[in-house]
């Protein structure tokens, strides 16, 4: 897996960048796209701006995985013509952003991003007009509205495989920066100075492993190189951008192995600091508890299952949480509103740097919360508990601790078989446990369980919350 980091090649890419101001053209003969597998609707967009004077043409993502025969998920557009320009063309268009402007044009559910091509910022900060462009003290870019030719906007953009212009008329490529010669032999490769690129946009770094994951291509090594260093730019991002980064990158089908490259990479301390130390003291359970719920994630999303982000985050922080319930629990804290109060830090500590919205941060105190009641299965409560909305994501999630290695003297397997039970047989496990002494209401001992039954997949965890 980690060899993905690091790839080198030959030339041309150990040479020095440098910027061409002529694509190289890709006639129909020299490429597999067609038009007719585009977007009916995007191809009308470029055709009706061509029509009306304008440059335009199919860019990015859209055309990247139809060179990989990947089944892009949107199409984006991009055109000489100005936001005003394109909304004065389409009477279904909206202008939206402050940071990157844009046009959205709505085809009932379907909505076409319309890009106008942009320049590089000024390099000298007396050049540079506010109202257009601005960038803070550390080179990030606060608002990026410098409107420039086709040939500028190719430059500006992250990656060489996301810099290939598709014309839908013409059937043609234009490729500015190796992008194809990218693809074909997997890599990604910044376009520029990659530190400059990074400092301009740190979200960049969580880009490049993503695609990295996504594609199954490696790193440039150049692209790499300065990535340690300045993640911790990360923490300088807004924590609502880096939400929906997060869910991009664990929601997309490769989160097992964008983990592993965040953690090698050091970009896994500034989004989950609490985790990455969690990390340091308690490795080996800390990566296999996150690993195996990120599996199951892929799985459920490759099998179209639904998933929710509140699992997945409960999983993400877990490891952090004993400790401070224990320590809660040291002072004469009780279990439960030890439980409770350590869920309150954890979850503000971490949506300062990623802003979880209310609508799951309830969900992952309730799974937490259920960790200190399913061991709690005396007299009625285990029917209580059975009855609770939250009930089958907080016993997904106990599968899911027990698979890391957590020993809960088989009380997975006890819910398992409760579920499966009758209501004689439920009386008699109740009448068991009472005969045990387990009827007190404390926790699980610490002992290793036979586990000789076998248990509902662990795969169906990561979406049981929001089922």
């Amino acid at each position: 897996m980690l060899k993905k980091l690091f790839q080198s090649f030959r030339s041309p890419l150990r040479r020095t960048q440098h910027k061409r101001s002529t694509p190289e053209v890709l006639n129909s003969s020299q490429h597999s796209l067609q038009r007719a597998q585009f977007s009916r609707y995007a191809v009308n967009i470029v055709e009706r701006l061509q029509n009306a004077g304008y440059q335009a043409y199919l860019v990015g993502g859209c055309v990247r995985d139809m060179l990989l025969n990947i089944t892009p998920k949107d199409f984006d557009v991009a055109t000489s013509a100005t936001p005003e320009q394109v909304r004065a063309e389409f009477r279904n268009a909206r202008i939206i952003g402050r940071r990157f402007k844009l046009v959205h044009i709505h085809f009932g559910r379907e909505i076409i991003e319309v890009a106008t091509f942009r320049a590089g910022h000024p390099q000298n900060d007396e050049e540079e007009d506010t109202n257009q462009s601005s960038r803070n003290e550390s080179g990030r870019i606060l608002r990026d509205n410098v409107y420039g030719t086709l040939e500028e906007d190719a430059q500006r953009r992250d990656f060489t495989i996301n810099a290939l212009y598709y014309d839908p008329v013409s059937e043609r490529i234009l490729d500015y920066a190796n992008g194809v010669h990218d693809i074909r032999n997997n890599l990604i490769r910044l376009i520029g100075d990659p530190t400059q690129r990074y400092q301009e946009d740190p979200v960049r770094m969580l880009r490049a492993v993503r695609f990295a994951a996504k594609l199954n291509f490696g790193i440039e090594k150049h692209t790499a190189a300065p990535i340690r260093e300045l993640a911790p730019m990360l923490r300088e991002i807004p924590s609502a951008r880096l939400f929906e980064e997060v869910l991009k990158l664990f929601l997309s089908g490769y989160a097992a192995d964008t983990f592993e490259m965040l953690v090698d990479l050091q970009l896994f301390d500034p989004l989950f600091p609490a985790s990455a130390e969690a990390l340091e003291y308690n490795p080996t359970y800390t990566h296999t508890l996150i690993s195996e719920a990120l599996v199951n994630t892929d799985l459920r999303i490759k099998q179209n299952k639904p998933v929710t982000p509140a699992f997945l985050f409960a999983a993400l922080l877990w490891p952090a949480l004993p400790k401070r319930v224990l320590r809660l629990q040291d002072r004469g804290m009780p279990p439960i509103p030890a439980m409770q109060e350590a869920a309150h830090e954890l979850i503000s500590e971490q949506c300062q740097r990623i802003a979880i919205p209310k609508r799951f941060t309830m969900p992952i105190r309730e799974i937490w919360d259920m960790q200190e009641r399913l061991p709690r299965r005396s007299g009625k409560r285990a029917d209580l508990l059975l009855d609770n909305p939250r009930f089958r994501a907080g016993y997904d999630f106990l599968l899911l601790r027990e698979s890391a290695g957590e020993q809960t003297d088989g009380l997975g397997e006890w819910w398992t078989d409760y579920q499966d039970a009758n209501d004689s047989q439920r009386r008699e496990m109740i009448r068991e446990l009472g005969s045990k002494g387990d009827s007190t209401g404390e926790g699980p001992k610490k002992r290793r369980r036979s586990g000789s039954k076998r248990k509902r997949s662990a795969a169906d965890a990561s979406g049981a919350a929001g089922e």
